[in-house]
């Protein structure tokens, strides 16, 4: 059985940090590129990060960029995103998701992890 499992969400003041973790399971890891995406009350998701698993490149969507690092743990089949210096805007439910070869559309996605920023 496929399954992604988001963790480490939660609250967190404006400037503060979190580390989300993307557990995975069921697929073959280091095939898949991890894309994490969010989505805030009355917006459209978006993404925000991915590594890929097989060559190790990563993206990081400009409104994150030098805040979020992502990065994997093959051994452990997991991927994180390290977040700092967090602003209200970065209120969301996160999510990762999984892409087979970094083809076409994401197979598979976690359940989400709410991370709320307060001011």
């Amino acid at each position: 059985e496929v399954q992604l499992v988001e963790s480490g969400g939660g609250l967190v003041q404006t400037g503060g940090s979190l580390r989300l973790s993307c557990a995975a399971s069921g697929f073959a890891f280091d095939e898949y590129v991890i894309g994490w995406f969010r989505q805030a009350p009355g917006k459209e998701r978006e993404g925000v990060s991915y590594i890929n698993n097989g060559d190790g490149s990563k993206w990081y969507a400009d409104s994150v960029k030098g805040r979020f690092t992502a990065s994997s743990d093959n051994a452990k089949n997991t991927v994180y995103l390290q977040m700092m210096n967090l602003k209200s805007e970065d209120t969301a439910v996160y999510y990762c998701a999984a892409n087979r070869f970094g083809i076409g559309g994401y197979d598979y996605w976690g359940q989400g992890t709410q991370v709320t920023v307060s001011s």
